[in-house]
């Protein structure tokens, strides 16, 4: 999840529905006292949240005698669809997210910063596996751009912050993928998302124990399919077998004892 979305809690989430409710996606004017009308709140409350949201870079205002022009920005339309792809999980079964993009070179910083040791210990143990040293870049096409905000609502490997002595490394959230392409398709890949990043919402990197351009035979410019799935840590099942061994008798077949 961004900071930009992290920012906007969910009472102001709410206001953004009814804000994106009343124009649609497009610049839209916006009464306070009408939107806290909708929101059973005051207009000071109302206004509070469109600068909550605003701030958190999820709208954008301009405010004149009558009211006030805002524009949802990609950021707020990203965290609609979060909110989005929660409901679609919760009422609908099978629901699955497929992005598309092409493969584009990037610039070696993959490379160096999942071998690095705090990162690497984190997917050995919680992915499964070491990641070849590089991953794979994608620019993704405009309809997916526009979906990819859709990810925050699926169940990720979560990576956690580290530091040494010269400096600390942000987290990031890694989404089991499936990769389809000309070349064949491959399994047991994760899309990595930072919690910080430079890039753009349109670059997507991919994480795997092999190297994927040679796996898939693919070459800059070549489409590639990413199907998303939920996913979970690969040590969760030997926490929960520790746990459940730190909690039993020891002797499993001697019976529990009579009950009052």
């Amino acid at each position: 999840m961004s900071e930009a979305t992290a920012a906007a809690d969910p009472a102001a989430m709410a206001a953004l529905k009814h804000v994106a409710l009343a124009g649609g996606l497009t610049e839209t004017k916006v009464s306070c006292a009408a939107l806290g009308d909708r929101l059973d709140a005051s207009t000071q409350t109302a206004s509070r949240r469109l600068q909550t949201l605003e701030s958190a870079g999820l709208l954008e205002r301009d405010v004149v005698g009558d009211g006030q022009w805002i524009r949802i920005t990609d950021a707020g339309e990203a965290a609609l669809r979060g909110e989005y792809a929660d409901y679609r999980r919760l009422f609908e079964s099978d629901v699955e997210l497929v992005l598309r993009g092409s493969v584009t070179g990037g610039m070696g910083e993959g490379r160096h910063y999942i071998t690095l040791p705090g990162y690497a210990k984190q997917f050995a143990s919680r992915l499964g596996y070491e990641p070849f040293p590089g991953t794979l870049n994608l620019e993704l096409d405009e309809e997916s751009v526009r979906r990819r905000g859709e990810i925050a609502g699926i169940d990720a490997v979560p990576i956690d912050a580290w530091e040494d002595e010269d400096r600390t490394y942000g987290a990031a959230a890694c989404y089991a993928v499936t990769l389809v392409a000309d070349g064949g398709r491959y399994e047991d890949a994760h899309a990595i998302v930072p919690d910080r990043t430079h890039h753009d919402d349109d670059k997507l990197e991919v994480i795997a124990p092999d190297e994927l351009r040679a796996e898939l035979d693919l070459a800059d410019g070549d489409a590639v399919e990413v199907r998303v799935e939920a996913t979970s840590r690969a040590d969760a099942l030997d926490e929960a077998d520790e746990i459940a061994d730190s909690s039993g008798s020891e002797n499993p077949d001697e019976p529990l004892g009579e009950v009052a």
